[in-house]
């Protein structure tokens, strides 16, 4: 019968503490709650998302580009685009001459970042020279390199 006791006592111990244990300690203020990741803000200081946002730049120069149909060659020229860890540029990017003012600064804002997250990170290039095109030439009203 002792033994008996005993064993009783021991289980009812035991699943006092499992229903203890089991018991949530949450204050009921969801501030102190772990954050969904989708709702954490972006880690602006990750080449990840340095490397999106330079994408998204670079689509964007390209769509106002885009906007305009090339049909003379002459009204087209072309400036560098991009910038290599060694130095230079990592290509090129034709242009219509009549947007000039409002694209150029574009381009440039680009290449100065690009710039920037290459010494950053540490970014290393081929070193290669980009071939400098001779001029551009209309295509399916675009905007065609030339070398």
């Amino acid at each position: 019968m002792k033994n008996s006791l005993f064993k009783s006592s021991i289980i009812a111990i035991i699943t006092a503490f499992t229903i203890i244990s089991c018991v949530s300690k949450s204050s009921g203020d969801p501030s102190t709650l772990p954050k969904d990741i989708s709702e954490r803000p972006a880690d602006e200081n990750n080449q990840k998302y340095e490397t999106a946002a330079l994408e998204k730049i670079k689509i964007a120069i390209e769509s106002e580009i885009a906007k305009e149909k090339c049909t003379r060659n002459a009204d087209w020229t072309f400036a560098p685009i991009g910038s290599k860890a060694c130095g230079g540029p990592t290509g090129y990017i034709a242009y219509p001459k009549k947007i000039e003012t409002e694209i150029l600064p574009k381009i440039e804002s680009y290449n100065q970042r690009m710039s920037d997250f290459n010494k950053k990170y540490n970014i290393t290039s081929d070193c290669m020279m980009a071939p400098e095109p001779t001029s551009v030439r209309c295509e399916n009203g675009k905007g065609v390199l030339v070398f």
